[in-house]
């Protein structure tokens, strides 16, 4: 295959819309633009939310309350079920998940869900578990600890 032989997927490209073609076109005359007035007009774009000079409605509504969001803790859950591809007796933190793909993405810490089996004896490093993950993990003979995430390295 070569540069050349490259092409979008079917369907993934369409026909520009033909303006001003007649009458008969459905998309003559106006152009699909209405009649006068400014966005009749070319060149013309209004920002979101511009309502000719009005007070805009996102900023006649009162703003009140508290948002927690920048303070929220989110963190990346990982499966019980996935530990099972790490080798019996090894040890399983944030960088080993990372490493084996089984957690990307930005976020605040691993959380250990008991979705799933563990067949395996872990040491398993993690910001937060589950009751029932902790309860399996131990079954099994390995060990849950809590770590705390360093705010000051992630940020």
């Amino acid at each position: 295959m070569r540069l050349h032989d490259l092409k979008p997927r079917p369907g993934a490209k369409h026909r520009t819309k033909r303006l001003g073609q007649g009458e008969s076109s459905g998309r003559g005359k106006t152009s699909g633009r209405g009649g006068k007035g400014q966005s009749a007009r070319s060149g013309s774009s209004i920002r979101i939310g511009f309502e000719g000079g009005q007070m805009p409605l996102i900023r006649r509504i009162p703003k009140r309350g508290f948002n927690n969001t920048r303070f929220k803790v989110s963190y990346h859950p990982v499966n019980l079920s996935d530990l099972n591809a790490f080798e019996a007796g090894s040890v399983v933190d944030e960088a080993a998940l990372r490493k084996a793909g089984l957690a990307n993405g930005a976020s605040d810490g691993i959380k250990i869900l008991a979705r799933g089996e563990l067949s395996r004896k872990l040491v398993v490093r993690a910001e937060a578990f589950s009751a029932a993950a902790r309860t399996a993990i131990e079954a099994q003979g390995g060990t849950a600890e809590v770590v705390a995430k360093d705010k000051a390295a992630s940020a």
